[in-house]
């Protein structure tokens, strides 16, 4: 007898695991091989075909859902593809980070007569230089990044350094001076490393620090005294430097951003598991003149010239690998690098734990005597009064997995408001600091915004930003802007002012506790770090926190005016601002762009009693 026809079997594509493969295929076989093969037992070859057919269809559903799972951040599991990932979002991995201090130093220099008073003798006073070394009792290192000169003036041409006086003679009269001056240090130990390369052109070149953790690319300079500039990727061809600011302002911006060309540029990665770094320079051919931007395409192919006949021939498209547009492949040079690595938690050392300088860089540059310069050497003290922080230890993977989606998001370009803010608020410190910064569109100009900057002086009370600050922030803004977009950076108004408030206490209390709990609660509420430009005073929450105070019976006067110029010796803004004429529904308004600051609070809160 004929077998059983098979008139459109059916199937079933849900099955996906060994056993329930094994249950369909056991019941297709004996539906329709039923007159071949009736034995479907464990030992029996019907059983090994069924064996073999479902381990094979549960191996290739369990490695399809595997590749798909390796596609998603939040299911890989195999580093290589999580690291792939990372980097394709934009997440920078890092290592174990290091920590920050302001460092304190202290010298002792002899006193000098200066139009009838004792000064400090200022050709005693030292340069502390970038990179002098420190440890903390724990024996961990820190660098310091910046140079220290304690022979820096203010605008009024006095010291900038805090002054004490040290030893008197019998008259009473200073003999030497103490001088102290903060520094920033960075943790973590430098190491410098050198690379050969040969005369061979080879784009892309790569090389691999030792060291792990690296937290910083401290330089690259090359047998020439030529700099590598480190940059996000290859395609970008400048780079931000700082220059030494001489100008005015130069104790508020240490430095001046400058943006120059970097055809000598690499860019930096690391490892996810052994979190060492690689450097990756670019695919221009070094032996090309500068002003090959890119290859003639003449020569990229044979010369046909007084060819009768045209045969085929191949093409290199390697060769337009050779212009500078991605940058220079380093070639018959040595490259020189020198890096900071090290970090973690235990790089957060207390406070007055750095007291060692293991390698101290002293420059006198006023032209100090060997025996001044020796005993100024030799009373150098360091320390840091408030803790390290900062150290972190690397971050795991499962960390770094879930910065993807966010990162994602990220843009190296300005679009919004809060993209302007953020850059205004990421440029680095030595750059200038912004205190505030807010927008307002321009009312002459719709395609243009104004960006109103204010700075703190060392005092903590604002100021108008230096002009070099305001360049450096137009600098630093314009690489990211859109091209149709413009930014006009302008001072922020500072508006002073005073309250007067008039009180009743209640009959059992003490008054002068009530009015200096008054005078702390409005210290309290219009507190400069609480204010923003653009942004009101209430008059109803002074209202509320005074009636709230204890002992307040009634408040019967609440009244503000504006403080500009001199008053009893105290200094004020220029800015003339009517306040009583800009109370709008309980509002203070003050003009655009402006902050309202309350500068001295112990003198420019009056409370009086009736």
């Amino acid at each position: 007898m004929a077998g059983q026809r098979k008139i459109n079997p059916t199937r079933n594509y849900l099955a996906k695991d060994y056993s329930a493969l094994k249950s369909d295929l056991l019941k297709y076989a004996k539906t329709f091989f039923a007159d071949k093969i009736q034995d479907f037992s464990e030992a029996s070859v019907g059983g090994l075909l069924l064996d073999m057919a479902a381990s094979v269809g549960d191996n290739m559903s369990f490695y399809l859902d595997h590749q798909f799972r390796e596609t998603l951040w939040s299911e890989a599991v195999e580093i290589s593809n999580i690291e792939r990932m990372i980097r394709n979002s934009g997440v920078k991995i890092i290592g174990a980070s290091p920590s920050t201090v302001e460092v304190t130093f202290y010298i002792e220099v002899p006193a000098i007569e200066e139009f009838g008073r004792r000064e400090p003798d200022r050709t005693s006073l030292p340069i502390i230089q970038e990179g002098t070394l420190l440890s903390s009792r724990d024996g961990v290192p820190f660098t310091t990044i910046e140079n220290l000169d304690f022979s820096e003036t203010d605008k009024f041409g006095n010291l900038s350094a805090n002054i004490i006086v040290g030893d008197i003679d019998s008259n009473g009269q200073p003999v030497t001076f103490i001088l102290s001056k903060d520094v920033t240090a960075v943790s973590g130990r430098i190491y410098v490393e050198s690379f050969n390369f040969g005369p061979e052109y080879v784009p892309y070149r790569t090389i691999t620090l030792n060291n792990e953790n690296i937290s910083e690319i401290i330089s690259v300079i090359d047998t020439s005294g030529d700099e590598w500039y480190e940059v996000e990727s290859l395609t970008q061809d400048t780079a931000y430097v700082g220059i030494v600011n001489i100008n005015d302002d130069k104790n508020i911006v240490k430095k001046n951003l400058k943006v120059v060309p970097a055809p000598k540029r690499f860019t930096t990665s690391m490892d996810l598991q052994s979190r060492t770094m690689r450097l990756q320079f670019g695919s221009g051919d070094p032996s090309l003149a500068d002003d090959d931007a890119f290859p003639d395409p003449s020569k990229l192919v044979v010369p046909l010239y007084g060819r009768k006949t045209i045969s085929r021939f191949s093409i290199d498209p390697n060769s337009l690998l050779k212009s500078r547009t991605m940058g220079i492949a380093p070639s018959s040079t040595t490259l020189i690098v020198t890096y900071r690595a090290g970090g973690g938690t235990q790089h957060n050392v207390a406070s007055n734990s750095i007291r060692s300088i293991k390698t101290l860089r002293i420059d006198f540059r006023n032209g100090a005597k060997a025996s001044v310069a020796s005993s100024v050497r030799a009373s150098l003290d360091v320390t840091n009064l408030s803790p390290a922080t900062g150290g972190s230890t690397a971050p795991t993977i499962d960390e770094l997995r879930s910065l993807i989606p966010a990162a994602r998001n990220m843009q190296s370009r300005i679009v919004t408001k809060i993209d302007l803010l953020s850059r205004v608020y990421s440029l680095p410190s030595k750059f200038g600091s912004v205190y505030r910064a807010g927008i307002r569109q321009n009312p002459n100009n719709p395609l243009s915004t104004q960006l109103f900057v204010l700075s703190k002086d060392n005092s903590g009370r604002l100021i108008v930003s230096p002009d070099t600050l305001k360049q450096n922030l137009r600098t630093y803004i314009n690489e990211y802007r859109l091209i149709s977009d413009a930014v006009d950076v302008v001072d922020a108004a500072i508006v002073n002012y005073t309250v007067s408030i008039s009180i009743i206490p209640a009959p059992d209390t003490n008054t002068s506790d009530v009015i200096k709990n008054v005078i702390l609660e409005i210290q309290n509420l219009l507190d400069t770090r609480k204010m923003q430009i653009d942004q009101p005073i209430i008059i109803a929450d002074i209202m509320s926190k005074i009636i709230n105070v204890p002992g307040v019976l009634s408040l019967t006067r609440l009244e503000f005016f504006t403080l500009n110029g001199f008053h009893d010796g105290r200094e004020y803004s220029n800015v003339f601002f009517d306040i009583q004429s800009n109370i709008i529904k309980g509002l203070i308004i003050g003009p655009p762009g402006s902050i309202f600051e309350l500068k001295y609070p112990n003198f420019d809160i009056v409370v009086s009693t009736n």
